[in-house]
Formats: structure tokens, C-alpha cells, sequence
């Protein structure tokens, strides 16, 4: 005799309680034949005009419903947190956690027997699987898709990383606002999320490398039918997925984190995937460290040939070949036999992958960049619990440096000066931002690839090193040392660092330090005062008493792990 689905718990239900459940959904036109002990399939949105990466989910969550249908399940469609990085303020990395928490508590208290998960924007990716990880009922991802290619003055320019050069542009005085109005409308010209291999587009690989999105759905564009053929698969998938009780917990094991790890290595990744895989995999259980980033890339090299790394955008990548032909060309470096959500190995799913642009995806033996160019993790006396950079966006020239620390004490204070012609500032300044971290910000906001100083630019010097305990965005580049850990406002050792201390930098050897006598380290640290909690209510003050460093995902404490999908009591 075969276990009754979750759902039935709801629509099965006898008297007063299954009376409640089955006729108030009858409200939306639904006939008894739903009710039959098929698997309720939840469709998790994280539709709103408020993040427009996301903004065209309702036509796709339409395509996953017929897909259901087919199937023989029972969609229902239910919203979700939206994220959208350009609209809100200060980062949604600060609401990450809220969208994890909102969305497992609404799986779990609803008769849901599988999930279909959409995302676009940056945070909705990871917060969508955190969720659906701390319940572990059956469930697949869909990512929006990326934008067609940007076009600007008969070239390709890509979301973000345009932004960045017109932003260097604007403050060297090359271009005027009127000229960023027009590349604004270049830019952004179809639905979808970042084309340029940003956080979006990074994670929707990640989630592909990880099995839990259908091969080549992180690729297809937004706008192309085949995205929307693919979320019909996904529905009919998910159903299946039901009767096998193939869970995140089942595709989500060491070895496909592995994957995970290696494939934004090849791609040329954001560092932003760090902290979102180490917080999924604290959901399920994985040991998973900062220092599996730098470990498991180690004979990985740079494949793909993307901005900002590069110069194609995501709508090449799809002709190319997409995330499977990456991950062939890896060879032996990939878990071949990692279950994933359509229920092959991840070897069957890329075994007749081909590459069909050598300049977009490059060999193995000819890669775009060497081996070792992915993520970096250096720990030192300034980085005790670690700090990452992103190897193939950085200036070589800057790999190896030693330097004057100029420090601001938050990225407005930089803002303030940067423009300024008497700046104490050349090209061998360290600059620092500090108190950008979960804590210090809140949030840990992608501010930490602040824009080489005017004064630097006007002799000829278009980067520098940066070091902060914030994030950057996936689009930006340059020589940027990211999530140092503890951060300032946790009193690590960036909380101390001066104007005018010597901090030296060496990747190749995986080095950050600050050069100060010990005894002056301690004298400084005896003087600083651990800041109280600056928020008298709501979100953010519960946030800033439970996050947890960038190192461990900065996730809450008290959500690391999870509960399960049992079935609340009912009420009635």
C-alpha cells in the first residue's frame, strides 16, 4: 500500500478540515477532480515589478503549470520575497535570509507534495534553494534567463559591467549623463536578469552544476521559446520527481558541490557564489569551507570567455554550448556520477555536449586563462578567517603588491574624496573600505569594487588594489580583495588597520597582511569598542544579532540546518 502524498494531509482530509481546504480553493474554479490524490505541485514565484530580472516569471510559471498538468499533477502558483539588486536599498543580501526563512515557512505550512522553484535576480537563487534545502521536499529550480546582448555603438555591452566602465568614464571626465542615459537603453533591452557572467548568471550555473535545474536551462535567454519549453519539461518533471521522492538531500552531496565549485571556476564565476554555496550546503549538511574554493580549482582553468573577465555575454554562451559543454571539456574534474533533478548523472547529462564557438568556451589545453586564474582564498594577519578574490577580473600586475593603506571607514566617505585632485593617492595605494561586512553595513552590499580614483585614472592607472569586508558584484572587475573575515564590525584585524600602515598582498602564495608590529596591533585593538546593535526593531536588528560571518555563508544561526516537511497541526 503506497504512503498518501503530503498533500493529502489538506485535500484527503476527512469532515470540517478537508471541507475547509477543498472548498475554498473551488473558489478559483477548480473541479473535484483535482482533489483525486494527485501531487499538489507548488510554484514558487519571486515575481514583482520591484525586481525587474524577475518581472517576466508569470509567463513562465504559465509554461510550468501546463507542464504540470500534463503530468497529471495539481499547480498552484504562490509568491515569494522578490530581490531585485537594482531597485532595493541597502543590498538585498540583507533580505537573503528573510526571502530563505519566508519561503520554507510557506512550503512547510501549505499542502505542497513538490516544488518548482523560479528565480532570476542575484539573492533569489540561493535564499529559493535555502529554503527548499531546509524542507527537502522534492523540488527543481528554473532561473528566468539572461537578457539578449546589449548593444551600444556597434558593439556588445553587457548589464553591470557597462555600468562599472561608464561610472570610471563618468568620474575621469571621458563621457557626460547624458551619454550614460543613452547607454542605459543599450544595456537592458529584453527581460531577463545580467547577461554578463554576473551573480545571476553565475548562480544559474551553479544551480545547473549543482543538478538541480535542467541541463542548458541556465542559458537559454529569457526571451527565447526554448526557456519556456524547458519550464514546461520542468513541470512535468516535477511530478515524477514526486513518485521517485528524489529530494535536495539526494542531489545535494559533497560531490555536487564539487561540481559546483569547479564549473564557476570554468566560467569565470562572481566570488559572490562563495558565501551563497557554503550557506546551502549548511542547510543540508555538507561540510562545505572558504578554503574548498581554492582547494577543488586548483587545476581548473578559465574556459569561458565572458565579461567581466572577457568579452562575449550570456546569449553567446548559449550558442556556444551552454554550462554541459563547459563541463565536458573538464573532463575528469567533474563528479560524473552526481545525481541530478531529472534523475541521469551528471556524465550522461553532458556526454554528447558539444562546444560550437571556440572563442566563447575555450579548450581545456587552450583555455581562456591559465589554470588556478578562478577564486583565491588568502588568509593572513589581516584575514584570519579568509578573504577571496577574483583572479580572472584582477590586474596581474597587481597579483604580487606592496602598499601604502589609504582607509575610509565606509564606502560614502570614499565617494566623498575620490574625485579630488590632492588625494594622497597613486598607483601602489591600498585602498580600504571597511565596515561593508554583514554586520558593519548591514548587509555585506556589493560596494567594495569602489572606482579607481580620479587623481590614479589621470596618470594613466586604471586599477589599484582594493580591500574590504564587503562584497562586489559578479559584473564588476579588477583587483579586489573581498569578505575579509572577521570583519571590522565583528572587531577583526581590518578594524585596526590605519592611513599610512603597509599591507601586502600575494596571491600566488595565497597572502594578506597587514605589517604591524604585534604590539601595536594589540594596543590598537585594546582601544576598540565592540559597536552595540544600532537598530531598535524589526528585521534588521534580528539580523544584525544573528548573521554569521561571510565565511560561514552569513546566513542566521538559527536557521543553519533543517527541520524537514512535516505536517503542521491543524488548526481548525
Amino acid at each position: 500500500m503506497s504512503t498518501p502524498r503530503r498533500s493529502a494531509s489538506w485535500f484527503g482530509a476527512y469532515g470540517r478540515a478537508g471541507m475547509t481546504a477543498r472548498s475554498w480553493v473551488k473558489n478559483q474554479g477548480y473541479s473535484d477532480e483535482v482533489f483525486d490524490g494527485r501531487p499538489v505541485i507548488g510554484i514558487g514565484t519571486t515575481w514583482s515589478e520591484l525586481a525587474p530580472c524577475n518581472a517576466h516569471q508569470q509567463r513562465i510559471a504559465e509554461s510550468v503549470k501546463r507542464g504540470v498538468w500534463q503530468a497529471g499533477g495539481f499547480p498552484l502558483e504562490f509568491p515569494n520575497m522578490a530581490l531585485g539588486e537594482t531597485l532595493m536599498r541597502p543590498t538585498t543580501m540583507l533580505y537573503r535570509n528573510l526571502l530563505a526563512m519566508q519561503a520554507e515557512e510557506t512550503i512547510r505550512a501549505n499542502p505542497l507534495d513538490g516544488l518548482v522553484l523560479l528565480s532570476g535576480c542575484d539573492k533569489t537563487t540561493p535564499g529559493l534553494l535555502m529554503a527548499a534545502s531546509s524542507v527537502d521536499l522534492p523540488a527543481v529550480m528554473l532561473t528566468g534567463g539572461p537578457m539578449l546582448n546589449g548593444k551600444y555603438r556597434g558593439t556588445d555591452i553587457g548589464s553591470g559591467t557597462a555600468v562599472w566602465q561608464a561610472e570610471a568614464d563618468l568620474v575621469a571626465g571621458r563621457i557626460d549623463q547624458e551619454e550614460c542615459y543613452f547607454i542605459e537603453g543599450c544595456m537592458s533591452r529584453s527581460n531577463g536578469h545580467c547577461m554578463t557572467m554576473g551573480t545571476a548568471s553565475t548562480m544559474a550555473c551553479v544551480v545547473e552544476a549543482l543538478g538541480m535545474q535542467l541541463p542548458y536551462a541556465a542559458s537559454w535567454p529569457a526571451v527565447d521559446a526554448r526557456r519556456y519549453a524547458t519550464a514546461q519539461q520542468t513541470g512535468q518533471r516535477i511530478v515524477e520527481m514526486v513518485s521517485e521522492d528524489l529530494k535536495p538531500s539526494d542531489i545535494l552531496t559533497r560531490e555536487a558541490f564539487r561540481n559546483a565549485i569547479r564549473a564557476n571556476a570554468a566560467i569565470g564565476g562572481s566570488t559572490n557564489a562563495v558565501v551563497h554555496l557554503i550557506a546551502i550546503a549548511k542547510r543540508v549538511g555538507v561540510e562545505l569551507t572558504v578554503d574548498d574554493f581554492d582547494l577543488d580549482t586548483r587545476e581548473v582553468p578559465t574556459l569561458v570567455n565572458l565579461q567581466p573577465s572577457g568579452k562575449f555575454l550570456m546569449e553567446d554562451f548559449c550558442y556556444a554550448g551552454g554550462l554541459p559543454a563547459v563541463l565536458k571539456e573538464l573532463g575528469g574534474l567533474v563528479e560524473r556520477e552526481a545525481i541530478t533533478v531529472n534523475g541521469k548523472t551528471m556524465g550522461e547529462n553532458i556526454a554528447d555536449a558539444e562546444v560550437h564557438d571556440r572563442e566563447v568556451i575555450t579548450s581545456f589545453d587552450e583555455p581562456f586563462q591559465a589554470v588556478g586564474t578562478g577564486t583565491a582564498v588568502l588568509r593572513g594577519s589581516l584575514a584570519p578567517g579568509g578573504a577571496v578574490i577574483k583572479q580572472s577580473a584582477a590586474s596581474p600586475r597587481l597579483l604580487v603588491h606592496r602598499g601604502t593603506a589609504m582607509v575610509f571607514e565606509d564606502v560614502d566617505e570614499y565617494y566623498a574624496v575620490c574625485k579630488d585632485d590632492d588625494l594622497d593617492v597613486d598607483e601602489n595605494t591600498v585602498l580600504v573600505v571597511r565596515n561593508a561586512g554583514p554586520k558593519g553595513y548591514p548587509g555585506m552590499p556589493e560596494v567594495a569594487n569602489v572606482p579607481v580614483p580620479k587623481k590614479v585614472q589621470d596618470a594613466g592607472f586604471d586599477d589599484i588594489v582594493r580591500i574590504s569586508d564587503g562584497r562586489m558584484s559578479g559584473t564588476a572587475y579588477g583587483t579586489v580583495v573581498l569578505h575579509v573575515t572577521p570583519e571590522a564590525a565583528a572587531g577583526g584585524p581590518l578594524a585596526f588597520v590605519r592611513t599610512g600602515d603597509t599591507i601586502s598582498i600575494d596571491v600566488p602564495n595565497r597572502r594578506l597582511d597587514l605589517e604591524v608590529p604585534d604590539e601595536e596591533l594589540q594596543r590598537r585593538r585594546a582601544e576598540w569598542k565592540d559597536p552595540d546593535n544600532p537598530y531598535e526593531r524589526g528585521w534588521q536588528r534580528l539580523y544584525y544579532d544573528h548573521v554569521l560571518q561571510a565565511s560561514d555563508g552569513a546566513d542566521l544561526d538559527f536557521l543553519v540546518g533543517k527541520s524537514g516537511s512535516y505536517v503542521p497541526r491543524d488548526g481548525h
